[in-house]
């Protein structure tokens, strides 16, 4: 009897709909949202509270001209109201220091007045925008013969991953004094246009910033290459290359990851790079 009670139980259990699955992520401003996911019926449902908007910064970027002119209406109103408000009074229109209502006025008008500069100031002095620019160059891929299959295809997963989810154009990884990866867009050889620039190892490892990178042991963000004197180290990347990411494979390589828009990677992707350039390194190391 207890074993025929047993199958059956474990029966009932075998036909029991799938447990649900509850993930918890904590979002900023420390509210918490709970994912509720019943795989039996294939819902997803979102529990407790969710992250705040931010109403006032939204309202603001949507409207950034009327922002901007905003000092400028309530200054040219608050002209309006002195001059209406002594034309109506009775006050004597010229100006007395002696008068307490003259040197509010003065004071009304001074105010008055530094919000008008101010909205001009706004108007006059506006962010630089940033546009995303199609690369001056011309696409390749080359891979170093030497490496085994799964190595090659790890490789090309790093560069499938980071070109589809980041503002990646160029990807040039060195290891061991050999440049084993070059793919994406490269600046174009002078002698033949539809050349790609090959990557001279051994000039790359001896300027600063492949040394600077290694000694400290830490990915470097060049968030604004053209403004960087060292961009002369990288002539194989396109000319126009907006940011570049420096990212060091243990102590015997480092990953060139090229973009295209300034200040285009998110520290998000920092971080992302970096897991990836662990793996990599963990990879490279049982081959190299």
């Amino acid at each position: 009897m207890n074993i025929g009670k047993m199958e059956a139980g474990n029966l009932l259990r075998l036909n029991q709909p799938p447990q649900r699955l509850v993930h918890s992520r904590r979002f900023s401003h420390s509210r918490t949202v709970t994912l509720t996911v019943n795989a039996s019926q294939g819902e997803i449902r979102y529990r407790g509270m969710k992250p705040r908007r931010e109403w006032i910064a939204d309202w603001v970027s949507s409207n950034d001209d009327l922002v901007r002119s905003m000092p400028i209406y309530v200054g040219g109103l608050s002209l309006l109201a002195v001059l209406f408000n002594r034309t109506v009074s009775g006050i004597a229109p010229v100006a007395d220091a002696s008068s307490s209502q003259s040197r509010a006025d003065l004071l009304t008008l001074g105010l008055a007045v530094t919000n008008i500069l101010n909205g001009l100031v706004w108007l006059s002095i506006r962010p630089k925008s940033i546009s995303v620019v199609n690369p001056n160059g011309v696409e390749c891929q080359r891979i170093a013969s030497h490496l085994p299959d799964f190595v090659i295809s790890e490789l090309l997963w790093a560069w499938n991953s980071l070109s589809d989810v980041t503002c990646c154009k160029s990807l040039v990884i060195v290891y061991d004094g050999k440049c084993i990866l070059q793919t994406g867009f490269a600046a174009a050889s002078l002698s033949n246009g539809s050349d790609a620039v090959a990557v001279d190892s051994n000039k790359l490892i001896e300027g600063s910033l492949y040394q600077g990178v290694l000694k400290s042991a830490s990915q470097s963000y060049l968030a604004n290459l053209s403004l960087y004197p060292g961009k002369s180290e990288l002539p194989f990347l396109p000319s126009n290359t907006q940011a570049v990411i420096l990212q060091p494979l243990g102590d015997k390589g480092i990953a060139i990851i090229g973009g295209d828009t300034i200040r285009g990677f998110t520290s998000s992707d920092q971080a992302w790079i970096t897991l990836i350039g662990e793996k990599l390194d963990a990879t490279l190391t049982k081959v190299i």
